[in-house]
């Protein structure tokens, strides 16, 4: 504007002045008039048509400037150029934020916590799929929904009326149940101006974690408190009490069953210690079944031998049904041999005198191999048997101390079926016997009897070791 106005004003002397030299200087009225009206009007016929060009330039600017720009000559076309240098500044500038963005978006969307963006009145903005995982949230048509329309738990309720920020709330997930719980901690944080970020993590497994170790400290410190009690009376009594011989060597048998009692439960605890800290066992060994099944046979028979002659009862009947005499394995054999004894101990034990215990090997019709227990004792109710795996979970407390099991074998067992990629199924009701399955994969398992046994050998060579520098 302050140009144009000067330029107007400059136009306009030199027509002054141009006109007062004619008229004056020359003694010509007419010729200095006439200037002076041309001066004049070259002066706002420019000014017009500068307006012209920058009302063009202001009209294309108000529409967002687009494709193709208007012409506008002199410092017009500058304006013109510094404003599409500016746009394009600003396009750049702001698809880079809108790149950043996306990936922060991106990077919430993958983290494994829920999280819920707020506003001021608790009016949800945005959340990412494990957040709608978790509280059910259908987005985007909850978006602007408010928080507590949706999460309806007391306890949630009032930490948001309190507005806490601290450890947060535990409160039941969307899909909780009695028999699969989900359990979330929820935490608001401030951020903004009055806005609030709630973040939700799945706590489940580590509530789970920490029951079970409370339990296992507890059932642990139980079953070695009763025999460490038991001895320190008869340590007490032997001490204090003169007795007979007969009744010394009565008391020193029972010291003795007890101590045993104390060396079987902290061998399996060494056991499961060494189970899950060690690496999971490669193919490097072979084990023929078909001799390690009859070996834990006569040892089971050796088991039930023993405890007939204590009871004063008839001996099970125990037996094997091999039906893949020459399938081999690619696993620990001390380790399937524990397994496969732990079944068979624990047939023997729950087993009725008198009863009958069959070990079976077969081939899977899906190429692996399945290694089962069958006995005709008492049975296990269809809801013990998701827990029956537990460390130290008990059927019948009082049944399993009198047999003198320690709760831990078929924990040993899962354990074991675990590190060779194998399965457990339990298959037992009341009244109609169990039978435990250890199904092994195809992978870990090779039958020179097969069609296939040139292809399964080579498979199931482990790779050599090369030498140094050497390639393979």
């Amino acid at each position: 504007m302050i140009w144009r106005i000067t330029w107007l004003v400059i136009s306009h002397v030199i027509g002054v002045g141009l006109g007062w030299w004619l008229a004056f200087r020359r003694d010509d009225l007419m010729g200095g008039l006439i200037a002076l009206l041309i001066m004049a009007a070259v002066a706002i016929g420019w000014l017009i048509w500068d307006n012209i060009l920058g009302y063009r330039v202001m009209r294309w600017m108000r529409r967002g400037m687009p494709d193709p720009q208007p012409w506008a000559p002199n410092l017009w076309g500058e304006v013109v150029e510094a404003s599409r240098r500016n746009q394009r500044r600003m396009k750049r500038k702001t698809q880079e934020a809108e790149e950043k963005l996306q990936v922060f978006l991106e990077a919430l969307q993958a983290s494994p916590i829920g999280v819920v963006l707020l506003d001021e009145v608790g009016r949800m903005e945005w959340f990412n799929l494990v957040a709608s995982e978790h509280f059910g949230f259908n987005g985007p048509s909850d978006f602007g929904q408010h928080i507590i329309n949706l999460v309806r738990d007391p306890q949630f309720v009032k930490y948001w009326v309190q507005q806490q920020t601290g450890n947060g709330v535990v409160i039941p997930g969307r899909t909780h149940t009695a028999q699969r719980p989900v359990r979330l901690t929820v935490q608001f944080f401030p951020y903004g101006q009055g806005k609030r970020l709630l973040l939700s993590r799945d706590v489940t497994a580590v509530e789970q974690s920490e029951r079970m170790r409370r339990d296992f400290v507890a059932n642990v410190s139980h079953e070695i408190r009763t025999p460490l009690t038991v001895l320190s009376g008869f340590v007490e009594t032997m001490q204090s009490l003169p007795l007979s011989p007969e009744e010394n060597a009565r008391y020193l048998e029972l010291m003795a069953h007890q101590a045993h009692r104390m060396q079987g439960l902290v061998q399996d605890l060494l056991m499961l210690s060494t189970l899950e800290g060690s690496p999971h066992p490669d193919l490097s060994e072979r084990v023929d079944m078909a001799a390690l099944v009859e070996q834990c046979v006569d040892d089971a028979r050796a088991l039930a031998q023993v405890l007939a002659q204590e009871a004063g009862e008839s001996p099970h009947q125990i037996r094997a049904e091999i039906q893949a005499p020459d399938v081999q394995l690619g696993g620990s054999r001390a380790e399937v041999q524990s397994a496969i004894s732990n079944l068979l101990s624990n047939a023997v034990r729950y087993t009725p005198f008198g009863g009958e215990v069959v070990a079976s090997l077969r081939m899977l019709p899906d190429g692996g191999m399945q290694v089962a227990v069958r006995d005709t004792g008492p049975g296990i109710a269809r809801e013990h048997l998701p827990r029956v795996t537990e460390r130290f979970y008990r059927v019948d407390r009082s049944r399993s101390r009198e047999t003198g099991g320690t709760g831990l074998g078929l924990a040993i067992v899962k354990h074991i079926a675990q590190r060779h990629g194998a399965q457990l199924m339990i298959d037992s009701e009341p009244g109609c016997g169990s039978t435990f399955a250890l199904d092994f994969p195809e992978q870990r398992t090779w039958d020179p009897a097969s069609p296939n046994a040139t292809q399964q050998i080579r498979e199931f060579e482990p790779a050599p070791t090369p030498e140094p520098g050497q390639m393979l």
